[in-house]
């Protein structure tokens, strides 16, 4: 490896033992640590994002809107790994299954709201058991 490499691998080294956190998401299986190393790599190791993976010393105040900024930062974050994870034709087969399952129900629907065309009853006599013949 070169020297730039072997320094960039030792300080996200340095970066997750300052954020145990991270080790948990990935043992969890919600990263990758590739996928961390691509986003520190990327984002430096200020960004907001890293906050909530942070352990250390009480004194990181940030104020109420900031808070709700990574928050929707981590959700965004959250919701683009899930959809990585997603596998499209699973996904593309249930909503074909779904559109089925509708479109039965909703022929039983209008076979029981559709009302025959011949709704008047016809009378159906008995024969005459005094019927008179003709000899």
């Amino acid at each position: 490896m070169t020297e730039k490499q072997n320094n960039s691998i030792g300080r996200f080294k340095e970066f997750v033992k300052s954020h145990p956190k991270l080790v948990s998401e990935v043992r969890k299986g919600r990263y990758s640590w590739q996928e961390i190393y691509e986003e520190w790599y990327l984002l430096g190791e200020e960004d907001q994002k890293w906050l909530e993976y942070y352990e250390g010393p009480a004194d990181i105040h940030h104020s109420g809107e900031k808070d709700e900024k990574d928050s929707k930062n981590a959700l965004v974050s959250t919701l683009l790994s899930t959809i990585k994870n997603m596998d499209m034709d699973q996904i593309q087969s249930h909503i074909s299954s779904l559109g089925q399952a509708i479109s039965a129900v909703q022929g039983l629907l209008t076979q029981f709201q559709s009302k025959p065309e011949n709704t008047v009853p016809t009378e159906s006599k008995p024969p005459n058991p005094f019927a008179l013949r003709k000899d």
